[in-house]
């Protein structure tokens, strides 16, 4: 007996050696691109990982090879519509449904460490984004809008600071995966995930990673960091949501050439959406407030206000940004309903109103709508109808009770509503 085991374990041992290694696969999800959805993973082996479609082997493409900053090796597979399982080393991703009943948006979620503000990264209580993550998958959510801003280490913690002590810091694999793939692991397998570029994914800031990570544009061989691409729409089911990268909007530049490119960018949205309601997701906001102070209001962004004048489609019905640290939700009289969701995890913006009915904001007049600051958070919209112009938006902190509640029927917004 004793030799017959010795030779069943032997030949255990061939057969595991002669089987090909399977991939260490770090982290994959489903995100949405121009013209459909890919699914991407992240792997530290030299080939990528084997992936299938209703049960179909589909092989990965290699998107970026690794380097020294970003000794991982990330790969993507385009999903046809219509696909009903995706599977990537036999673990299944999400898909999306017909109709997109329940939005999770979140935005601003990494961890802030410059050499002016050093958050506490190694605290869940002052950096709470891994442990909100968690709250925010388990809204069930059917699809996953991130608002931009999820590189933020760009400095070393201060010395004897245990805060941040020992956080990596600047544009490479270790903060991207400290800042965002780690913490926010729950939502990658959650739902499909809309990425939209931020001001700290910016090429000057984060943009290697971002380019390489999520950039929802192929990456182009040598390019190291990707310019600005165009507005794509992502099909909700009788929504459209209209993907603009705006990250770098007033910051540098002339601003008349901004203007024109925006321009021409808001011009194009109908075309894209050609019926229903359409949505913007974009990192900066048109309208909305950081302070308001002795009739001062700053936040607003002038050269996408200016932008926007007489060329946003009458059906854009409302824009999804972050940006700034806090919640509000704003009505104007003839323009869309700005969501503010940049609470999600790095430090907030206590200076930014509460009482935000009356304010005028670049020419615009808040006729209804709220904000909360000092609150981590994050949002969730849920259709209240069978069209797609009736919603309702519920912030939340990261306990998920909901602080806020609004219903958001086109352009209009009640708040104060259960």
């Amino acid at each position: 007996m004793p030799g017959l085991l010795r030779a069943l374990f032997a030949g255990l041992i061939l057969l595991a050696a002669a089987a090909p290694a399977q991939a260490d696969v770090l982290y994959a999800w489903t995100q949405y691109v121009p013209g459909g959805l890919e699914a991407r993973a992240i792997t530290r082996q030299a080939q990528c990982p084997q992936a299938r479609i209703d049960q179909r082997a589909s092989p990965m493409r290699v998107r970026a090879e690794p380097n020294g900053a970003f000794p991982v090796l990330v790969c993507a597979l385009a999903i046809p519509r219509g696909a009903r399982a995706v599977e990537i080393e036999g673990a299944a991703l999400p898909l999306p449904r017909a109709r997109a009943d329940n939005i999770l948006v979140l935005g601003d979620t990494g961890c802030r460490v410059t050499r002016l503000i050093n958050q506490s990264c190694n605290d869940p209580a002052d950096w709470p984004f891994g442990a909100g993550a968690k709250t925010e998958a388990g809204t069930a959510p059917d699809v996953i809008v991130h608002v931009g801003d999820m590189h933020y280490r760009e400095t070393p913690c201060r010395p004897l600071n245990e805060g941040c002590a020992n956080t990596p810091y600047g544009d490479t694999w270790a903060v991207w995966e400290s800042d965002f793939f780690a913490p926010g692991r729950p939502l990658l397998t959650a739902a499909p995930l809309v990425m939209v570029r931020g001001n700290h994914e910016t090429c000057g800031r984060g943009g290697k990673g971002w380019s390489r990570l999520l950039d929802p544009y192929p990456l182009v061989s040598g390019a190291g960091c990707l310019r600005p691409g165009a507005p794509f729409a992502v099909d909700l089911g009788g929504l459209s949501l209209v993907v603009m990268d705006v990250s770098s909007a007033g910051e540098g530049g002339k601003l008349e050439a901004q203007i024109a490119r925006f321009r021409a960018q808001f011009g194009s949205v109908e075309g894209l959406a050609p019926q229903g309601p359409i949505w913007l997701a974009m990192h900066r906001p048109i309208r909305a407030a950081a302070i308001a102070a002795l009739g001062f209001v700053a936040g607003q962004n002038k050269p996408l206000a200016l932008a926007s004048q007489n060329a946003m489609p009458a059906r854009v019905a409302a824009i999804l940004s972050g940006h700034i640290h806090t919640f509000q939700a704003l009505a104007y009289k003839d323009s869309p309903v700005q969501l503010v969701s940049g609470h999600s995890g790095a430090e907030l913006h206590w200076t930014a109103p509460n009482d935000v009915t009356g304010l005028v904001i670049e020419g615009a007049e808040v006729v209804a709508g709220t904000g909360r600051s000092g609150v981590h958070g994050f949002v969730t919209l849920t259709r209240d109808g069978p069209g797609a112009d009736d919603w309702r938006l519920a912030n939340r902190s990261f306990t998920g009770k909901a602080l806020d509640n609004c219903r958001m029927t086109k352009r209009k917004l009640a708040c104060g509503m259960q």
